[in-house]
This record gives structure tokens, C-alpha cells and sequence, in this order.
């Protein structure tokens, strides 16, 4: 490897770790500013991407035991961020869904920073933005498996 490539690659590794870091901070004041904590607000950003979703599948998402999802969830019921409904196509099954107004208040902090991004992308073609989707999913599915095999390792003791 190059030494230009390893200066870039150093680069790019600390221009993400720097992007993570102040992604949280910004997440721990939308979550402030709701009066939820962080776990709350990534259950909500979960629920807003792919809800509803039953207690099981929101907890498999958050890497969470369904005990501790039902206490998040009735917290979050009772902020009214969110609410469980009767499944429409088996009426057994409860599913956890965000209120109609929480995406309309979440929106609001984070729609600038979709239109930022529209506008910092607009000189990128698509084939760039297309490059930047794949390395971003190829990097969350990276963590994820690094996530569960720390999980295991936990469990395992």
C-alpha cells in the first residue's frame, strides 16, 4: 500500500469517526429537546424507517431483550411518541407505531440536514451518490456483524 493511500485511508477513517461522533451529540439534543433519552430516540428513528413492527422485531432491532422493549414502549406511549395498534390482518398480534405527530416534530430537526446534503450532492453524479450508498450499507452491515459477534461474546461470558 501506498503511503498516499494509507494517509487517505487514515483520513477517511477519522472523517468518520469525527461524523459519528457529532451525529450523537446531535442526537442527544433532538433527544433532549424531546425529553426522551437515546435509546427512546433510536427506537423512534427505527419505527419511523421500518414500523410498525411487533415488540419482538423492534426488539431484535435494537439489540434489546423484548423485556426492556416493553418498558420502552410504554414510555414512549406514555411522552405519546408512539402506540401499540391491533395487527389488520391478524388481529392476535400487537404492532409499536409512532404517532402521526412524532415524524412531524422529528422532521424538524432533521429535514435541514436532508437539504443540506441534497445541496452538497448536487455537483456528484449518480453513479458517486449510487458508490456512496453501497459504502455506506457495506459499512453498516460491517458493524452489524461486528456487533453481533460482541453480543455473542457477552453472552457467552
Amino acid at each position: 500500500m501506498t503511503v498516499k493511500r494509507n494517509e487517505l485511508l487514515g483520513r477517511l477513517s477519522l472523517a468518520i469517526r469525527a461524523s459519528q461522533n457529532t451525529a450523537e451529540a446531535f442526537d442527544d439534543q433532538v433527544a433532549a429537546t424531546l425529553g426522551v433519552n437515546r435509546t427512546d430516540l433510536r427506537c423512534l428513528d427505527i419505527l419511523d424507517r421500518d414500523g410498525p413492527l411487533t415488540a419482538g422485531r423492534l426488539a431484535a432491532a435494537m439489540h434489546l431483550s423484548t423485556g426492556a422493549v416493553t418498558t420502552l414502549v410504554d414510555r414512549l406511549e406514555r411522552a405519546g411518541y408512539a402506540r401499540r395498534v391491533r395487527d389488520t390482518t391478524d388481529r392476535r398480534r400487537v404492532l409499536v407505531e409512532l404517532e402521526p405527530e412524532t415524524r412531524h416534530r422529528t422532521t424538524g430537526f432533521y429535514e435541514p440536514l436532508y437539504l443540506e446534503t441534497v445541496r452538497l450532492l448536487e455537483g456528484r453524479s449518480d453513479e458517486e451518490i449510487e458508490q456512496m450508498i453501497e459504502f455506506l450499507e457495506q459499512g453498516t452491515a460491517m458493524v452489524e456483524a461486528e456487533l453481533a459477534r460482541l453480543e455473542r461474546e457477552a453472552r457467552a461470558g
